[in-house]
């Protein structure tokens, strides 16, 4: 009987191998051979199913931010957290922090510095919705100001594209060692608590 074969769960293993190479190589430097010596398969397995690098590279990234989604639901798993710990959340998951939003941060980074110069890259959207994040840190905060949680003053949708912004740049900062993980969360608290109001609590990092 031939055995049942599983084609979603086989390009996530190779999309993981994929993500575990680049991690400590570079999305650069890492071939699909390197990817099928990873994962422990044949080079024409992962041209069967990842026609070339760009749509390998792609499909790694999609799965990439699936990982991060699910970062962000365990720490926020249980009662609603409210909207500040939401937004500490999600930003301090993309912190390279440890050695999984390490790679995150590496990688996304990589992909948009490649996608500048590979057309084919380039003509592939960067992630499915790209406002996506700056969308839900918009409606965070202003669901925060309409509870008088949030400064009603401050503009969201400016304040959550400088947060972004704000935690890209540092990640960058933190993966080159010019500061340290620790002093990289207390700039983004002191940006935060400047936008809530006080006795908010903050999220556990």
């Amino acid at each position: 009987m031939p055995k049942h074969v599983d084609h979603e769960e086989r390009r996530v293993q190779i999309a993981d191998a994929l993500i575990q190479a680049a991690g400590r190589r570079g999305l650069h430097a890492v071939g699909m051979r390197d990817v099928a010596a990873e994962a422990g398969v044949s080079l024409r397995l992962v041209q069967y199913y990842f026609e070339t690098k760009e749509k390998l590279l792609f499909y790694g990234l999609k799965h990439l931010t699936d990982r991060f989604t699910a970062r962000v639901g365990t720490r926020l798993a249980g009662p609603d957290p409210g909207p500040r710990a939401t937004i500490e959340a999600l930003l301090l998951a993309s912190l390279p922090t440890d050695e999984e939003s390490r790679t995150f941060h590496l990688l996304y980074s990589s992909y948009a510095i490649l996608s500048v110069t590979d057309g084919a890259l380039a003509a592939q959207p960067f992630i499915d919705n790209p406002d996506a994040a700056e969308n839900a840190l918009t409606g965070l905060l202003q669901q925060a100001q309409e509870t008088a949680l949030a400064d009603p003053a401050v503009d969201a949708r400016t304040e959550a594209i400088s947060l972004l912004a704000m935690t890209a740049s540092m990640g960058t900062s933190v993966l080159v060692g010019q500061r340290t993980p620790e002093s990289a969360i207390a700039v983004l608290h002191h940006h935060l608590n400047r936008i809530f109001n006080s006795g908010q609590t903050q999220s556990p990092t």
